[in-house]
């Protein structure tokens, strides 16, 4: 897939961070997307929702293979507007995705948005079906800005 393809659903995943923060969740949100077409998108509320596991990444895979009404989304891409924790990785390996692509880096934020210190790409790597990481550092500023104006409004 193309840079501008990749920026494009990229920017959508972005918005969902948006529309996370202003439902009142954690700035961070994704969409799936297959054969060129977005079927699932997700934020972040499961704080709203009494869900740690309710992440974007989380919602936005739910979304996809009820949509599809399926549980293998074999070949499906996840676009996250931050990096996924290793709970939205390990959906993304157990629902089939091949490559997530990214906005803002694990190294931009605090560790507690992630639980701790972990490699994705180390992990990945022992996996029996690799996912690909794609960072896109173009619209990591686009991201890390609504995250900080999301830790802003905590104080």
């Amino acid at each position: 897939m193309t840079l501008l393809l990749h920026e494009q659903f990229l920017k959508r995943a972005i918005q969902k961070a948006a529309e996370s923060v202003s439902k009142g969740g954690f700035p961070a949100g994704a969409i799936v997307v297959k054969d060129n077409k977005i079927i699932g998108e997700g934020v972040s509320i499961g704080n709203m929702l009494n869900d740690p596991t309710s992440h974007g990444e989380m919602a936005s895979i739910r979304d996809a293979c009820q949509n599809l009404k399926t549980s293998d989304i074999s070949g499906a891409t996840l676009y996250a507007s931050m990096k996924p924790c290793v709970m939205c990785f390990g959906a993304a390996m157990w629902s089939g995705v091949s490559e997530i692509v990214y906005a803002c880096d694990m190294k931009r934020v605090s560790l507690e948005y992630y639980g701790g210190h972990y490699i994705t790409e180390d992990i990945s790597a022992q996996l029996l079906r690799p996912i690909t990481l794609t960072h896109v550092p173009e619209l990591e500023e686009e991201s890390l800005t609504i995250v900080r104006q999301w830790e802003l409004s905590l104080k």
